[in-house]
């Protein structure tokens, strides 16, 4: 049996001998390597945390204690020693296995959830106020990154650290990157730190000193004001988070196992709060990882020696819906120095690295800070520059405000490419973008596209970009429907839909991808209903939503039926439902659509939709209903 194999839970963990712990990381990492080349998942982060992982489960005692990992992506070693090991393991960010985030849900020691950057020092000071409000002893230990050092609310949080508790222990897992290399003064301030050659010889000196002399070590584990001090003296940048008035400890190598359990103790031992400042390597023990930091952050199956996608190649040779956009905006911003791309620290993802590379003046990275994002591209629109925002639906909802009182209540001309909206399966609920449209779509002034292609999609992204006002492009994940591109994106007439089909006795308004199981479905009740027709409609807006169709239509159709990747509270067929109430029109309406839940995680997106009734079958079974009851 494995060393890995014998670990049930942490207590098993404790029981092993210190010079065993090397080989339980690398076994650790074998492990992770081996799952997520045929899963996907977040294999850089955690493979920069193995030793880190072992260290904290070795010196606190979970679930007692609480760890709070800030985004919680780089999890899985903890859940390897929480005893989650096994097929639940196999099964990770598939359907019946465990979640790619820590989830409540899942494990007691999962102190608290989260898929999102930036939250954990607030809520491990809420964790740890609550602690002290109740007179308790237990630890509570925030594991950042330092890219989430350049998140609005990690800073909020650190300002009120020695304001709201007594003890708290925060963990900075330093690697220089958050998806893309991290930006920023931040990330040049603790470079400044690491790379001090006079601050690190004189903090290895006065370490070695201590020790040799009689009673050096009690003075090296006690005497954390002598070195606060030194550091201060030495290399003065150091201090920034004592300003903050947390002691400061680092940098530490955050892959040696004996040192860092050696510092945790320290901390553990802390009166007051207390930040330990770790290096590590993202993707440690992956060769194609440690190659290419970025893409293999978050990945899709691939081949271990080689990093190339482990999955069967599409027969055709259909784009991405990401790449589609960042090739149109490249074509757009040639032809106007007045449109800027801007990203949160996700170029790739959001495939703005097109533009970085073309128009490297004409793009920005603001890091972490979708608020911030939002804001900048309204000062940026104030002044007539034509910014656009590419942000993942799930991450726009931290910037509402911004998007509401900056933008839109000054009616600016900002885009926003809302990339991942729909369902994010293997991520799960976190991540999925289902709930844009609603709200959104309670903002004056914003209209919101959707489209069925991805020649639509180049149309829309110039149609926004020319919009005088905030304008908004949401599109799913993954690879596109394959249409033939024109040469050129065209205009679209606002709030204009698209009559696909003709049929009067049923009309399907359908929004964005939705409009093929549409056609599908009109197909369907044809054929099972012959004295039915059945008609589409490519709603291409989600608002303003074409009235002068959709009150002819409702004045023909004995049904209509709304289709959406989203969810039915606030959606587009609920926008649907208002126009016709308002028209005081009595046609009956079938919305279709995610329910009023947290979709979890799964292997695919067809499972999930099987799941929760949204499958083409299920669809059809629904409409069917109606049908017959309407025509009986």
């Amino acid at each position: 049996m494995s060393l890995l194999e014998s670990i049930h839970g942490t207590g098993d963990l404790k029981q092993l001998e210190p010079e065993q712990l090397p080989s339980l990381a690398a076994e650790i990492r074998e492990r992770i390597i081996n799952v997520t080349s045929k899963n996907g998942g977040h294999i850089g982060p955690n493979l920069g945390v193995v030793e880190l992982s072992i260290a904290l489960h070795r010196v606190f005692n979970t679930p007692t204690d609480s760890f709070v990992f800030d985004v919680s992506h780089q999890g899985y070693v903890h859940k390897l020693l929480t005893g989650r090991n096994g097929r639940a393991f196999d099964k990770l960010r598939q359907t019946g296995g465990i979640s790619g985030f820590l989830n409540r849900d899942e494990s007691e020691h999962d102190a608290f959830g989260a898929g999102h950057a930036g939250t954990a020092l607030s809520a491990a000071l809420g964790i740890a106020t609550a602690r002290d409000l109740r007179n308790g002893s237990e630890h509570v230990v925030a594991i950042i990154g330092d890219a989430a050092l350049t998140c609005g609310v990690t800073l909020e949080a650190l300002n009120n650290i020695a304001a709201s508790t007594r003890r708290l222990i925060v963990v900075l897992n330093d690697n220089e990157w958050a998806i893309a290399k991290s930006v920023g003064a931040i990330s040049d301030y603790l470079n400044q730190i690491i790379t001090n050659p006079i601050y690190n010889k004189a903090q290895r000196d006065v370490e070695q000193f201590l020790r040799e002399m009689p009673g050096g070590k009690t003075i090296l584990e006690f005497g954390r004001r002598v070195r606060r001090d030194t550091k201060d003296f030495i290399t003065p940048q150091s201090s920034l988070f004592e300003k903050f008035k947390l002691r400061y400890i680092g940098p530490v190598d955050g892959h040696n196992i004996e040192q860092l359990v050696h510092y945790l103790k320290f901390c553990k031992q802390a009166d007051g709060p207390i930040l330990l400042h770790i290096r590590t390597i993202k993707g440690k023990g992956c060769d194609v990882a440690l190659k290419n930091p970025e893409k293999f952050h978050g990945c899709a199956p691939f081949q271990i020696t080689t990093g190339a996608p482990n999955i069967a190649a599409r027969a055709d040779t259909a784009p991405t819906w990401q790449d589609v956009f960042g090739q149109t905006l490249v074509k757009c911003a040639r032809s106007d120095p007045r449109i800027l791309g801007i990203t949160a620290a996700m170029p790739s993802g959001t495939s703005l690295h097109f533009l970085k590379h073309e128009l490297p003046g004409q793009y920005f990275d603001v890091g972490i800070a979708e608020e911030h994002a939002v804001v900048f591209a309204a000062g940026l629109a104030a002044k007539g520059y034509k910014p656009v925002c590419a942000i993942y639906s799930t991450f726009l909802q931290r910037s509402f405000d911004m998007i509401l009182h900056d933008v839109c209540l000054q009616n600016l001309d900002v885009t926003f490419c809302i990339d991942r909206a729909g369902l994010s399966p293997n991520d799960g609920a976190t991540h999925h973008g289902l709930f844009d449209i609603a709200f959104l779509r309670c903002i004056p002034r914003a209209i919101i596209m959707q489209p069925k292609d991805e020649n639509e999609l180049a149309s829309m992204v110039r149609t926004a970009i020319e919009y005088k006002g905030p304008a908004f492009v949401r599109y799913p994940r993954g690879t596109a429907i394959g249409v033939p591109m024109g040469n050129s994106p065209s205009l679209l007439p606002i709030g204009k839909a698209e009559a696909l089909k003709t049929g009067t006795d049923v009309r399907i308004w359908a929004l964005g991808t939705m409009t093929a199981d549409a056609l599908e479905l009109a197909s369907r009740i044809e054929k099972e209903f012959p004295a039915i027709t059945a008609g589409v409609v490519n709603a291409r807006f989600a608002k303003p939503i074409d009235t002068t169709l959709l009150l002819e239509d409702a004045a023909r159709a004995a049904l209509i039926i709304t289709l959406e990747d989203h969810v039915l509270a606030g959606g587009f067929g609920s926008a649907i439902l208002e126009i016709l109430q308002e028209a005081e029109v009595k046609t009956p309406v079938l919305r279709i659509g995610w329910p009023d839940k947290f979709i979890e995680h799964g292997t695919s997106q067809n499972e999930l939709r099987t799941a929760h009734d949204l499958s083409p079958d299920s669809i059809f079974k629904k409409t069917a209903a109606r049908l017959k009851s309407l025509f009986a």
